[in-house]
């Protein structure tokens, strides 16, 4: 089964939920696809890791048998290529890599070549295979490290739980694709129930079903606890704030490893999503 964690916003607690619950799953698939900041590694610290490097496909042109007619130019609907004094030039930071460039050239002046945009981390953490995505700075997408991190999903019956990236743009449709079943963390305020807004959006839209997790919830949020009843959206579960959890956090210290009842916690967690999935 694939879990995908999802926030409207950063901060909310999705990277916590995702590490303890891959945690007391026992033997279990950590992905994290929030490859612009990627943090379950500080937690999990895997050995024995290992590299891919992840590469997208750029346009470049043979000048010798270019004639300037322009039929790259109007094709490309992300405006990655200008001709300028009869010279194709690429815009490498919004090109798509779709490759119908190279298919619309009547000279076969264009070919493809490999630009590295990132790679994907994998090793393990006791019973936990850690499988990290991470962006090169200044790339405009995560996605094609996105894709490359899911293909470590289990292929048995081990879960796999999919750290999203927060927010819900075109790299979250992405990461959540696969998932079985979705875990969306909100905080108890006016902010953050604007942002599990737009995210409670994204799933119902892919169809995918979901429960959500009130992090920090200290004191009830009546609109939060409202939104739900009305949207008939299941709450699993409320972590309250607790200075020792954040104390293991801040130490990058897994917090169900060390808490007995942040283990509960998450141990009653887990059997409640197999009965939802199970529904």
């Amino acid at each position: 089964m694939n879990i995908a964690i999802l926030s409207g916003k950063g901060g909310t607690g999705k990277t916590f939920v995702a590490v303890n619950l891959a945690t007391v799953a026992g033997k279990s698939v950590y992905i994290d696809c929030d490859v612009e900041e990627p943090n379950g590694r500080l937690f999990f610290k895997p050995v024995d890791n290992k590299q891919s490097l992840v590469t997208t496909l750029i346009p470049e042109f043979d000048n010798t048998k270019c004639t300037g007619c322009r039929k790259c130019v109007d094709f490309c609907r992300f405006n990655a290529l200008a001709l300028i004094k009869n010279k194709p030039m690429v815009f490498k930071e919004v090109c798509h890599s779709c490759g119908g460039c190279s298919l619309v050239c009547p000279d076969n002046a264009i070919t493809e070549i490999e630009k590295p945009v990132g790679f994907v981390e994998y090793g393990y953490s006791e019973n936990v295979y850690v499988v990290t995505g991470c962006l090169n700075l200044g790339e405009p997408s995560g996605i094609p490290i996105i894709k490359e991190a899911l293909n470590h999903a289990s292929k048995n019956n081990n879960l796999t739980i999919i750290d999203c990236p927060p927010g819900s743009a075109c790299s979250v449709m992405e990461s959540v694709e696969s998932a079985d079943y979705c875990i969306l963390v909100v905080e108890p305020t006016a902010f953050g129930l604007h942002n599990f807004k737009m995210v409670y959006e994204l799933v119902v839209l892919l169809n995918k079903p979901f429960g959500i997790i009130i992090n920090k919830a200290d004191e009830k949020y009546d609109a939060v606890e409202e939104f739900c009843n009305t949207n008939n959206i299941p709450i699993l579960c409320r972590i309250p704030y607790s200075q020792k959890i954040a104390l293991l956090s801040s130490k990058g210290e897994i917090a169900s490893l060390h808490d007995i009842e942040t283990a509960k916690l998450f141990q009653n967690l887990l059997s409640s999503i197999n009965k939802e999935v199970l529904k």
